[in-house]
Order: C-alpha cells, then structure tokens, then sequence
C-alpha cells in the first residue's frame, strides 16, 4: 500500500470522525446549555447569585460556540476541510470567533471561582466587596476586552498555499508562541480557578461556623461543589490542546509532506473534540455531582415550563382556581427551590 493511499485514509478517517463528534458534541451541547439557561434565570435562588450569573454568560458563549462548531462540521462533511485555507476573510473569522468564545468561556470559569472564594469567606468585608452589580461590569468589560483582542489577533491570519490558514506575522506568531496559548489563554485561568476553587472549597468546609441562614448555607456548598468539578474538568480537558496549539503554530506542516500533515490533521482533530468537550459537559456536572441541582432541574421543567405548556396547548382544560390556592403553590414551589 502507497504512502499516499494511507494518507488519504487518514485524512478521510479524520473528516469521517469530526462529522460524528461534531454532531454529537452540537447536540449534547445545545441542550445542556439550554437547561443550564433555563434553570439558572427561571429560579428566583440563582436570579441574584452572582456564580450563577457567570455560569449563565458561560452558557451563552457555549451555545455561540456550538452552532459556530457545528457550521464547520457542515464544511467539513460538504468539501472535506473546514474551508478556512480558501477565504481569507473566512480563515480570520473563525478565529476571531473561536477564540473570542473560548477566552469567554475559560474566564467566567475564573470568575466563578473567584466569586466563590470571596461569598464564602469568613471575612465580612471580603464577602461584602463582590455585589451583582459590580461582576455584572467586570463581565461586561472582559468580554468587550476579549472580542477586541481576538479580532486584532485574527486579523494576523492568512490564506497559505501549502500550509493552509496560518499567521502570517511574526510578531503574531511569538505573542501566540509566548503568551496567549501558553499563559493568557492556558496558564493563567487554569491556576487562577484552581487556585480560588480549593480555597472556596476550603471556605465552605467551615461555613458551619458562621451565623448564615440555612438556606445560604445550602446554596453556597451546592455552588461551590459545582465550581470545583467543573475546574477540574476544564483542566483535563483544556491542557492537551494548548500544548499541541503551541506545537502547531511552531511548527506548520506543509501539505506537500502528504504523511505528516495526515496524521497531523487526524491529532489536530482528536485534540480539538476533547477541547470542545468544555463548551457543553458543565450542565452535566452539575446534573451528576449535585443532587440538589437535580431536584431544581426536576422543579424547572416539570412545576414551570410543563405546567405553562399545558396552559398554552390545552386552553380547554385549564380552569380557574380560587385565589386562596394561589398563595400556597407558589409557597410551594419556592420551598423546592430552597431544598
């Protein structure tokens, strides 16, 4: 068998297992975002609960990057590449927005474990100094940040004939070398939420201590549990694919070395479904490893959204109760949410 037989094995192999875990990840993605969205602005718990505030824009950046990821499965199953080595203006746009969704995504992980550490601490003026309104402006003024810094990067990226869309600046080259794969966009989030999710976790373990109401108590132990798996996770998952990017934009591989840029592609293309495996398995860490957050989906969808799609659907059999029923089924509903 030809060297050339086997690399166009590889590659279809390759295309053939982006389509499948590109589906795949769209479709757990998209509705466990959706639930995470539902869940966390339909309960009046999380409405003024900072974390959960965070995890809400989290959630929205996931979603973007879901349908953004789908369409290049699109590309992928229709031309047999992504496409971005044939536009120009195509290979900047996905990386602008890529990786606009993804800094997004890693530094409300931070943010949420940050907020943790200080809802949590003993200290009342450390736990006073974070208001809503406050990481509502830092949110604001990240993201504003991040979309400008992606785009004044993305716009180093260029069409090569061999080597595909690549950077073509070198200065570009050496910030990426340097800086954002290696510190902005791997190290620095990935030390600042562990480091603030063991501390947070730490804090909750002597909440006991403190003279909360039950229910904050209760709230902040379901949180931070939830912030903790879900840092652990981003580790795991993120780490591989910064060091293989660094590797990559060293080190190009031209496609005239048919073999090598293969089994280039096929690495490339397992590594980033492990990545993306980020932007949609945080609704199911909180769903396994939080029971009560099991019981708050349960109460979402079966108390609020089935009972409001019986009254949209079924306008013949609702009937009016007596107000005097009113009162203790919402009374009801906030004593599960509260569970």
């Amino acid at each position: 068998m030809s060297s050339s037989s086997v690399s166009d094995g590889i590659l279809n192999f390759a295309k053939q297992y982006s389509i499948y875990t590109g589906c795949i990840t769209f479709s757990f993605g998209v509705i466990g975002n959706a639930l995470n969205l539902l869940v966390f602005t339909q309960l009046k718990l999380f409405r003024t609960n900072r974390c959960a505030f965070y995890i809400t824009i989290e959630s929205m950046s996931n979603l973007i990057y879901q349908f953004f990821s789908i369409s290049l499965t699109i590309l992928t199953s229709i031309y047999g590449d992504d496409t971005t080595g044939r536009s120009s203006m195509w290979c900047k746009f996905r990386y602008i927005l890529g990786q606009s969704c993804s800094l997004t995504n890693f530094y409300m992980i931070c943010f949420s474990a940050v907020d943790q550490f200080f809802s949590t601490n003993h200290r009342l003026n450390l736990r006073q100094m974070c208001t809503l309104k406050l990481g509502r402006y830092f949110a604001f003024i990240l993201i504003c940040f991040l979309i400008i810094h992606s785009i004044a990067l993305g716009s180093s990226y260029n069409v090569h004939p061999t080597l595909g869309c690549v950077l073509s600046n070198y200065v570009a080259v050496q910030y990426s070398t340097y800086f954002l794969y290696p510190i902005f966009g791997g190290l620095l989030p990935i030390v600042i939420a562990s480091a603030f999710s063991i501390l947070a976790y730490h804090n909750v373990r002597h909440i006991v201590r403190r003279q909360l109401p039950i229910v904050r108590r209760k709230l902040d132990k379901q949180i931070t549990a939830m912030v903790l798996m879900r840092v652990i996770v981003f580790v795991c998952l993120l780490l591989p694919f910064i060091i293989y990017r660094i590797y990559a934009i060293n080190f190009p591989i031209s496609q005239s070395m048919p073999m090598a840029y293969a089994i280039g592609r096929l690495l490339q293309t397992i590594l980033l479904s492990i990545n993306n495996i980020n932007y949609m398995i945080n609704f199911y860490i909180f769903i396994i490893f939080s029971s009560r957050f099991r019981r708050q989906v349960k109460l979402v969808l079966v108390k609020k959204c089935w009972q409001r799609w019986k009254y949209w659907c079924c306008p013949i059999n609702n009937r009016v109760e007596p107000d005097n029923n009113i009162e203790p089924r919402n009374s009801q509903i906030e004593s599960v949410e509260n569970m």
